[in-house]
């Protein structure tokens, strides 16, 4: 198990990164997510302005 983890020598390297990473996913996809929000919110506050003609 430990040498899975030291990754032969290049754990101090490979480890980080795939936090790093997995950090940068996480922040993408919150914003994603807020930016649907906050545009879901705005078409609910003026549909007509959002090009909704039936409302």
């Amino acid at each position: 198990m430990r040498d899975f983890f030291e990754m032969g020598g290049y754990g101090a390297y490979v480890w980080p990164s795939y936090g790093v990473s997995a950090l940068v996913l996480f922040g993408v996809a919150l914003m994603i997510w807020r930016r649907g929000k906050a545009l879901e919110k705005k078409r609910r506050a003026d549909p007509a302005a959002n090009g909704d003609p039936e409302n």
